[in-house]
């Protein structure tokens, strides 16, 4: 039996503390982070990059995302025909690369030979799709990459090996909207972060029986996933924050651009923001 992780949060990540109590006794401890100045902290993570600049998903966007000191780059990842993991957000290739074709039925070399940065600006003609391989290569010490997957639970074996082949596993999130996929991958990675991504649709509500923060919460529980990652503008975001670290789990929200928003979800007890624009929201959250 692995040993339990003790997560403490520091100003910028979770540091993870391997403890070793007495046989199948989970120990959880959480710790509130406070800056300097009094302010809650909140991780920042730069949505498919820093997209509000760069195109989303690609290299350029990532390095950004780095650059302009998130905490965390989340992509979005599908299988291709071949069975390679390519960084991409949409199913079909039309809106980003402007030619018709379906992800999943195509192989990785073919996706290479799109435009991935065009429809952005013009200085971004030539930016090709990546792999997760590339991106996992670009993460500097002491950061995250969060990766959202997005496509069947034969997804998970490449995944995994991926992070193992690239060396940067015990750096890295996975988060899903399909419940069924991130609890699967949690069985698979145990010692992976791991959060249910939630979008509070009706449909959604439906699908999993969801009429209040504890339906979520049990889901979580029952799983032992570490936490939800929730629409930022979605119900119960208060209830959620401070129900999940009673718990020891972590609650994030995305997409936030507004400053007053990002404060106010930072008041509110959330572990981390997603945002398009890393480092205007950072320096939103540093101050009152």
């Amino acid at each position: 039996m692995a040993s339990p992780m003790i997560y403490l949060r520091d100003m910028k990540r979770l540091v993870r503390i391997t403890v070793r109590p007495a046989p199948r006794v989970a120990i959880v401890a959480c710790a509130l982070a406070i800056s300097p100045g009094g302010i809650q902290a909140v991780e920042i993570i730069a949505h498919r990059g820093a997209s509000f600049d760069a195109p989303e998903n690609t290299l350029p966007a990532v390095l950004l995302g780095w650059e302009r000191g998130a905490d965390a780059v989340e992509v979005d990842i599908h299988l291709t025909a071949d069975g390679k993991v390519a960084v991409f957000h949409d199913k079909t290739t039309q809106r980003i690369t402007g030619q018709p074709g379906v992800v999943a039925e195509l192989s990785f070399a073919h996706l290479r030979t799109l435009d991935a940065g065009e429809w952005k600006e013009p200085r971004w003609k030539g930016t090709r799709i990546p792999s997760l391989d590339e991106v996992l290569e670009t993460i500097p010490s002491g950061k995250r990459l969060v990766v959202e997957i997005k496509g069947p639970l034969a997804m998970i074996s490449p995944i995994e090996r991926a992070l193992d082949n690239s060396g940067m596993r015990a750096r890295v999130m996975l988060i899903a909207f399909d419940y069924e996929t991130i609890v699967a991958a949690k069985r698979r990675m145990g010692d992976l972060l791991c959060y249910w991504l939630y979008g509070h649709s009706s449909r959604e509500d439906q699908e999993y029986g969801v009429q209040s923060p504890s339906d979520l919460i049990a889901r979580v529980d029952k799983a032992g996933l570490d936490g939800l990652d929730v629409r930022h503008d979605g119900p119960w975001i208060g209830d959620l924050a401070r129900m999940l670290a009673e718990r020891g789990k972590d609650l994030y929200v995305y997409t936030v651009n507004s400053p007053d928003r990002a404060r106010n979800l930072r008041d509110l007890g959330v572990t981390g923001i997603t945002t398009d624009r890393p480092a205007y929201i950072r320096k939103a959250v540093s101050g009152p």
